[in-house]
């Protein structure tokens, strides 16, 4: 294969090695494989985070990758990794000029754009052949600034609440919360009378960290604007951490303060926590090991702020990032394309926790793993139909419970919404800025105090960022 450019791959290429291709011998269900190209290596290294869902690992992707690269006469290794430990892996593979051909990460790898490939064509491949991208994906991998995709999202998971309906129901609110003041109204009452608190994080984890992005948003308020201005320091912002305030001291004990990733899903399975926000995964790890919990979960979109607004942080959302030092540039573009192309299978295989970045992907043909949905012809047709009549549910338990999350896409969005999840942002998410400052008042600190700290530290990394030429903005 002859590069025009380092990173970049003809379109003729990719129709050659990406189209629907041959059906690899003895391969079932079905997978779409693309014929046989021809690699700069014989090697294709990919590194992925350990999914929330053993089976997606076991039964799906690492089975996928090994048989894509069978048909494309290369071998393909897959190596699985925790969550916490993504950025530190990626950043000494980066620094070391060697490793993996492909990088996940589960949310915006943005600070590493200088050491990555621009994507660009990859998303353009990909939208000629699948349709739009969903906007909250493309501002999770793109620089508006550098105009630039630093990396390739090929799907997000939904981030709603989940609620046990027997608590709620007892306190007078059986559909569950509506609003953010439902929590303090409800959940204080449930906390008060029932002895069970709700389960917002308000520690140095990331579902802290999307809980007060989703507070701030709701609140008509974030760390910028979209025009990459900082504008944290504002009224609605500290309404927003005076509620947190409250909402800590009448619905929470002191524990959400020291949580960790996985605190919430194990006090919701538990019987120990009325609410959380969290994706579906709670809810499957439930099914599995407290079936009757597992019933008694349901589930609520967004939550509105006093003023109407209602917006939820996605919960993770997957991006691949090359390397500048991968010398298998091209074979791992058309690896994404791929991937892209067989997502029907990631969103069963994943029991509904992936979603796609591209809803017009057409439904393949054939034995795909899974019973077939009449009529189904693209990826959003089959999402609907597995959300309103879950195949996962258990026997006796109610299979429409997903039906509220059909439109999760209109109230999901990105980190660092209404601008980009630039490297300015990357950095404030991962040094926790934002779930500091909630985590602060509800300790006792004045709200107005706690918010003018975050705002100090959030101008002083955008300064950073701006002086390196990855940020817009002028404030």
């Amino acid at each position: 294969m002859k590069k025009r450019k380092q990173g970049l791959i003809s379109r003729r290429d990719f129709m050659k090695a990406a189209g629907v291709g041959t059906l690899a011998a003895g391969i079932a269900p079905q997978i779409i494989l693309p014929g046989r190209g021809y690699a700069a290596g014989k090697d294709l290294k990919i590194l992925v985070w350990s999914h929330f869902v053993p089976r997606f690992d076991k039964e799906w992707f690492d089975n996928f990758a090994k048989n894509w690269g069978q048909a494309n006469g290369l071998n393909v290794t897959v190596d699985h990794i925790g969550l916490a430990e993504i950025p530190a892996r990626t950043a000494a593979e980066i620094s070391a000029g060697q490793g993996h051909d492909l990088i996940e990460w589960v949310w915006s790898p943005s600070q590493f754009e200088p050491s990555v490939l621009d994507l660009t064509d990859v998303v353009k491949e990909a939208e000629k052949r699948f349709g739009k991208q969903l906007p909250l994906c493309t501002r999770t991998s793109y620089n508006p600034f550098t105009k630039k995709f630093f990396s390739f999202c090929p799907g997000w998971t939904i981030d709603p609440g989940d609620y046990r309906k027997s608590l709620w129901e007892k306190a007078g609110k059986p559909e569950g919360p509506e609003t953010w003041e439902d929590l303090i109204t409800y959940g204080g009452k449930i906390k008060k009378d029932q002895g069970i608190q709700l389960g917002i994080g308000l520690s140095q984890e990331l579902d802290s960290d999307m809980a007060a992005r989703g507070l701030l948003w709701s609140y008509d308020t974030g760390e910028q604007d979209e025009k990459e201005n900082v504008i944290l320091n504002n009224p609605k912002t500290l309404e927003a951490v005076s509620y947190m305030a409250r909402l800590y001291k009448e619905s929470m004990t002191p524990e959400v303060l020291a949580w960790t990733a996985v605190s919430n899903n194990q006090a919701l399975i538990a019987g120990r926590a009325s609410y959380i926000l969290n994706s579906i995964s709670a809810y499957r790890s439930a099914q599995k090991q407290v079936p009757e919990i597992a019933k008694d979960i349901y589930f609520t979109p967004a939550l509105k702020g006093p003023r109407g607004t209602r917006w939820a942080s996605e919960h993770v959302i997957y991006n691949y990032i090359i390397p500048k030092y991968s010398k298998n540039a091209d074979t791992a573009k058309k690896f994404l394309i791929a991937l892209v192309e067989n997502y029907d299978q990631a969103m069963f295989q994943s029991e509904l926790y992936n979603s796609p970045a591209f809803f017009d992907t057409p439904v393949p043909s054939g034995d795909r793993g899974y019973p077939a949905v009449s009529g189904a012809k693209k990826l959003r047709d089959l999402h609907n139909a597995w959300f309103d009549d879950d195949p996962f549910a258990l026997p006796g338990e109610e299979k429409g419970k997903l039906k509220v999350l059909k439109d999760a896409d209109k109230w999901s969005t990105n980190v660092g919404h209404p601008g980009p999840s630039s490297p300015a942002v990357g950095e404030i998410f991962n040094t926790f800025v934002l779930s500091n400052m909630m985590a602060n008042a509800a300790r006792g600190m004045k709200p107005e105090l706690a918010v003018e700290q975050a705002e100090l530290l959030t101008k002083a990394i955008f300064a950073t960022w701006r002086k390196k030429g990855l940020v817009g903005g002028k404030t």
